[in-house]
């Protein structure tokens, strides 16, 4: 699959990387696992002179032995001596880069933590030492959230203040998928396009597998995840269990409940029978996997919440994979795809309201984009847009189905949200399949 998109991000390494040809700069990038950090890095990079070294749990001697491999062939320079300790070797690069500007990507930085943690420590020692003198245009890329958050945005940490340039990247955008569909799979239906969405969320691995795969409906996608082999089977463990620890199956637990539509802390407790305040906190906060979300005019501190997962595969891993894995361990594949099937023309609605948040929030009208919603779960709006600029409110109900939407109903649901804004214009849209793209865009 070709590369798409990433233009901002392109700019800004660009940019990085001639400011670091007057004094060195440091770029940390995150992102959750399969986002595309490292296709990122070596598009932007593919035509200077750069060094990637990936950090792998191993001996701290081996691992700078195989550096000292890739930066021998990669400058063309023998590098004489041994590297014992990666402090000792990022002096060396330091000083290389002095007599010649060059990027160094560290790809997995955080692993550093299981290899040598005085690395960081070490790393800033000699930064502030030699960043002035040296040219060298260093970014540090990692998977682990919330390791790589505590490196770089704690304040007790050594690298702390220390890079120039932060890059959060996230998943391709709706305007994305509809381009890799009208590329790879020209006439789609919009059924795909959700499907697409739904299931992926715009993770460029994701889209790169089912792409490889020409698998663009429903039904072919459920064919590459439910099966013998599959890449994507353990995916939300893999992805996890390491963020995690040890607590990984409250954590698991609780996300499978949320992925369930029980996304009350009530509901959750309720159900597990323990207190998942504490829980609920670092999953939002730490390893921002879920959000909390209040009504639009809700005020601050509101107990009036909901938890949603962020991250749409994930969601679908927890809903059909995690909960129906006793079915999957015994290679009852097609047994789980009869329930995806028979639920997801429910089950993709709240991502059909994502999609059309995410659309509307492209056209920069809006100071907010939420939900609405009442004590008891009355008056409930699907979207609910604000423009302060020009005292305007869009309000919207979303649907597969257009003729099941009622816009009259619509307006007397949000009575009591428009007597918030008062002076403002509201206008009423009514959002479903049809309303995505044209059908057969291509």
């Amino acid at each position: 699959m070709k590369f798409y998109n990433r233009e901002n991000e392109l700019a800004l390494l660009q940019q990085t990387r001639l400011l670091s040809e007057q004094s060195a700069r440091m770029t940390f990038i995150v992102g959750r696992r399969r986002i595309g950090k490292t296709s990122l890095v070596l598009k932007a990079f593919e035509k200077t002179n750069f060094i990637y070294l990936f950090v792998a749990r191993k001996n701290e001697a081996l691992l700078c032995k195989e550096f000292t491999a890739i930066i021998e062939n990669t400058l063309q320079k023998k590098v004489f001596g041994e590297f014992s300790s990666f402090s000792a070797l990022f002096e060396y690069l330091l000083s290389e880069a002095s007599l010649k500007p060059f990027t160094l990507i560290i790809d997995e930085f955080q692993e550093f933590y299981h290899v040598n943690p005085s690395v960081f420590s070490d790393m800033q020692r000699l930064w502030d030492q030699n960043k002035a003198s040296s040219k060298m245009n260093l970014v540090l890329s990692g998977s682990v959230f919330s390791l790589m958050k505590k490196i770089f945005e704690n304040a007790r940490e050594p690298l702390f203040g220390r890079a120039n340039e932060r890059i959060h990247l996230k998943p391709f955008s709706v305007e994305v998928l509809q381009q890799i569909l009208s590329d790879m799979h020209p006439g789609y239906r919009n059924d795909d396009l959700l499907a697409f969405f739904t299931i992926t969320g715009g993770v460029a691995k994701y889209t790169e597998l089912f792409a490889d795969k020409k698998a663009f409906t429903l039904q072919r996608m459920l064919g590459e995840i439910f099966r013998e082999n599959s890449l994507l089977i353990d995916e939300g463990k893999n992805l996890l269990i390491e963020e995690f620890g040890k607590d990984y199956t409250t954590y698991f637990s609780i996300l499978s409940l949320i992925a369930s539509s029980k996304t009350s802390r009530s509901d959750i407790e309720s159900i597990l029978g323990k207190n998942i305040g504490g829980y609920l906190d670092r999953l939002e906060n730490e390893y921002q996997i879920i959000k909390a979300i209040r009504p639009i005019n809700a005020k601050p501190g509101s107990r009036n919440q909901k938890y949603l997962i962020e991250d749409n595969f994930l969601s679908f891993w927890f809903r059909f994979v995690y909960k129906y894995r006793s079915a999957i361990e015994i290679g009852n594949f097609s047994y789980v795809k009869q329930i995806v099937q028979r639920d997801f023309e429910t089950y993709s609605g709240q991502f059909l309201e994502k999609y059309f948040r995410e659309m509307l929030a492209a056209t920069n009208q809006y100071a907010m984009i939420g939900r609405y919603w009442e004590r008891g779960n009355q008056n409930e709006i699907d979207i609910a847009a604000i423009d302060e600029l020009n005292r305007k409110i869009t309000l919207a109900e979303v649907k597969r189905n257009k003729k099941r939407i009622d816009l009259q109903g619509l307006e007397k649901k949000a009575e009591n949200l428009l007597i918030a804004y008062p002076g403002y214009k509201p206008s009423y849209l009514a959002l479903a399949l049809e309303d995505m793209v044209p059908e057969n865009q291509a």
